[in-house]
């Protein structure tokens, strides 16, 4: 692999932060309208939107963990990547074609299921990449990138949406060429590092060969991400609270811009104070802003919960799986962030299956209490073992 640097990033890094850009461009056309998409063309319910969510996510994140472990044994993460974000970007005209929320579905799940078979490959070539001391700075510049994107997506919707009178299926078909635009900057830029074994073992599927320091943080993460329900509520949330649906998109887009801003401030101060500090206030973080989000009564409240969400988002996403590298073997890296994305995704089924039941049956404020408690109790989890 070269040693050589983009603007002080490993060139690996580098590419992968396009990648992300650009495919999040893609997902984020489609993200931020999806659930007025559901309700208004479509007639969909909230649990309905919960259970699509729900589904698609963790029958799809059950792919990480294989994928993953796949990486490490057959050494091979760049064919893995270029594989996902291609299945990816074949769930667009699925979307654009829709005739009932079945067909939603599907897409959801296509899509999802290169994301499964992506994701944990993409952040080992990552941290294969980067030195221990600087992972907080690669994650974050990933996140910062990642999250740009997810800038520009829904900047582009809002344009389309009123340039062409509210035309959902026009912007789901333009997604398409920014997912293709990923595909070819991984198939041409991205350079993979030699795993040679020479008699080494080959990775197990299995938990024995990772530690308690691993294990219980698996543990925390599964506790978290059990409250942590699909964004889609946030979107609802606002709507629910007077934003007209043509400016969901810059709602969402400025929530996505303090995202991309913070990534990687966020990363370089995890990197100095300790990621396992800002791990554990990311989630007392959280906790206040889904507090904020029940009681919140205007449109000025959203606007600002939806800023400070971007914030807790800038802060946690990157430093989580920077924690994560740092105290997995470096052998079964692939593995071990397949198994954390796959402890994420499937906890987002039963997530976002309450969140969603809990708003028809109570409102939604007990949504979102729902995930203030369960972020405090994994701060109180992440506590009780001390590394």
């Amino acid at each position: 692999m070269s040693d050589k640097k983009i603007f002080g990033f490993p060139k690996n890094v580098f590419a992968a932060g396009l990648v992300s850009l650009f495919m999040d461009i893609s997902s984020e056309m489609i993200y931020p309208i999806l659930p007025i998409f559901l309700t208004t063309v479509l007639g969909a319910s909230k649990s309905t939107i919960g259970i699509i969510e729900g589904i698609a996510e963790s029958t799809a994140s059950i792919l990480k963990i294989f994928s993953g472990w796949l990486s490490d044994r057959l050494g091979k993460r760049k064919l893995l990547m270029t594989i996902g974000y291609g299945v990816s970007v074949l769930s667009r005209p699925i979307m654009a074609t829709a005739g009932n929320w079945t067909d939603v579905l599907a897409a959801r799940f296509v899509d999802r299921f290169g994301k499964g078979v992506r994701t944990a490959p993409r952040d080992a070539i990552i941290a294969d990449s980067v030195e221990n001391n600087n992972l907080g700075k690669a994650f974050g510049f990933h996140r910062s990138m990642d999250t740009l994107g997810a800038v520009i997506g829904p900047g582009i919707a809002f344009f389309v949406l009123a340039m062409f009178m509210n035309n959902f299926r026009l912007v789901f078909w333009l997604s398409l060429i920014p997912g293709i635009i990923a595909v070819c900057l991984i198939i041409f830029f991205i350079t993979e590092k030699r795993h040679v074994r020479e008699g080494a073992e080959l990775p197990k599927l299995t938990f024995k060969d990772f530690n308690g320091d691993f294990r219980h943080y698996i543990l925390v993460i599964t506790v978290f991400s059990i409250g942590n329900s699909s964004d889609a509520f946030l979107i609802l949330r606002a709507g629910s609270l007077g934003i007209p649906k043509e400016f969901i998109p810059v709602v969402y887009l400025a929530f996505n811009l303090i995202y991309s801003i913070s990534s990687m401030p966020m990363g370089i101060l995890a990197d100095k104070i300790g990621t396992r500090k800002m791990v554990a206030f990311s989630f007392i973080f959280y906790s206040a802003v889904y507090a904020g989000l029940a009681f919140a009564t205007g449109k000025l409240h959203i606007i600002a919960l939806f800023i400070l969400y971007g914030l807790f988002k800038g802060m946690s996403e990157g430093t989580q799986r920077a924690y994560l590298a740092g105290i997995a073997p470096p052998e079964r890296k692939a593995t071990a962030f397949g198994i954390y994305h796959m402890a994420v995704g499937i906890a987002l089924l039963p997530a976002s299956i309450v969140a969603g039941a809990l708003w028809d049956k109570i409102g939604p404020e007990a949504t979102f209490l729902y995930g203030t408690a369960t972020a405090l109790l994994a701060f109180v989890l992440f506590g009780m073992r001390k590394k």
